[in-house]
């Protein structure tokens, strides 16, 4: 049994753990519910480890881990509304600015 992850965030490890189950890759989650420890516990110590059972997996799931979270980092480029001009980062397919506007009536 091999440690192949740490990330401070319990929601995103739980999502790893499913992805990885999804490609026959067996592992589990320690510390995960330390979190709330934080204070008591050094922070470093309470974040979720994942760890692969069978050795084999590793580099398997190294890769599996990897190819997906810098998917999400590279959701392209940014990109400018087209209303008001204001610079959107990649991930929002919304204007933050406009969206909260009611359009039916004029400013």
């Amino acid at each position: 049994m091999k440690r192949i992850y740490t990330l401070h965030d319990p929601m995103l490890a739980g999502h790893l753990e499913a992805v990885l189950s999804d490609h026959s890759i067996a592992c589990l989650i320690k510390n995960r519910h330390l979190m709330g420890g934080v204070g008591d516990l050094p922070p470093l110590e309470a974040w979720p480890e994942i760890w692969v059972i069978n050795d084999g997996d590793t580099d398997r799931a190294r890769a599996l881990i990897s190819s997906m979270l810098d998917s999400e980092r590279n959701d392209g480029p940014a990109w400018t509304c087209s209303d008001c001009g204001e610079a959107i980062e990649p991930q929002f397919s919304e204007c933050w600015l406009c969206a909260g506007k009611d359009r039916s009536f004029p400013p």
